[in-house]
């Protein structure tokens, strides 16, 4: 059974370095173990801010960038370099900065990419690239995946209420997206659930209600961040104000 823990910081400023640095140790970590390393990442302003505070930590040089996988949780469909897209905001804060290996930088599918304007047939092709990284496995071993929370609980591109919480493939065209723009692809929860590590990432007093009742136990369908594991460990790192309406039992879990 995934081993909870959540560790709240002073600000956003103090949680995104503190994530860096688990990151930076987490990857270590797998390639002293593995000898590789692969890691899922997310979208938004904190997300941003971890990337820029990794590229900016001096122990990132301990890691053999070489042999690190790279996927992501969900993208927004536009085309490639659209600012508005995670792959984008990933490159500029991070991945441009690092000696990655283009072959093991798995972006999904723009919507000026070989599919066209298709986001079923982009998600389709997605978990295609999935497949066959992991095989003989059905899924590549991600050591951590990352996971931003939205106000109304969301995670990756899993809505409240949305047919995708149902999905039962391991990747999913998202359509009528409530959050702009409307079109997007993203993992399903299977897949997310699959990591070693899940870690659900909030800054800010408008996420506090999404992070006490998803640790309250509601409904995977109706709060997604409720629904949302790693085998191994899930980690909620949050800042003082997302954790403000938490149960003080579970926040000395600490």
């Amino acid at each position: 059974m995934t081993h909870t823990t959540l560790v709240v910081h002073a600000d956003p400023d103090l949680l995104a370095q503190a994530v860096a640095a688990r990151l930076v140790v987490k990857v270590i970590d797998a390639q002293a173990e593995r000898g590789q390393a692969s890691i899922v990442l997310t979208g938004g302003r904190i997300a941003a801010a971890v990337y820029r505070a990794v590229r900016d930590l001096p122990a990132r040089d301990a890691v053999d960038w070489s042999r690190v996988d790279v996927w992501w949780g969900d993208e927004r469909f536009l085309p490639a370099g659209h600012p508005d897209r995670n792959e984008t905001q990933a490159r500029a804060a991070l991945l441009d900065h690092l000696p990655l290996s283009p072959a093991r930088v798995h972006p999904m599918p723009p919507s000026d990419g070989p599919d066209g304007a298709d986001p079923e047939a982009a998600a389709a092709r997605y978990a295609e690239t999935l497949a066959t990284a992991a095989r003989p496995a059905a899924l590549p071993h991600f050591d951590v995946l990352m996971l931003g929370v939205g106000e109304d609980g969301h995670v990756a591109s899993i809505f409240p209420e949305h047919p995708v919480g149902y999905e039962t493939r391991a990747v999913s065209a998202v359509r009528g997206s409530p959050k702009p723009p409307p079109v997007r692809t993203t993992l399903t929860r299977s897949t997310i659930n699959s990591a070693e590590e899940v870690w659900l990432i909030a800054a800010g007093a408008d996420k506090s209600a999404a992070v006490r009742m998803a640790l309250a136990g509601a409904g995977p369908v109706q709060l997604p961040a409720a629904g949302v594991h790693g085998v191994g460990a899930t980690r909620w790192l949050l800042d003082r104000a997302a954790a403000a309406e938490v149960a003080p039992t579970f926040r000395s879990l600490r």
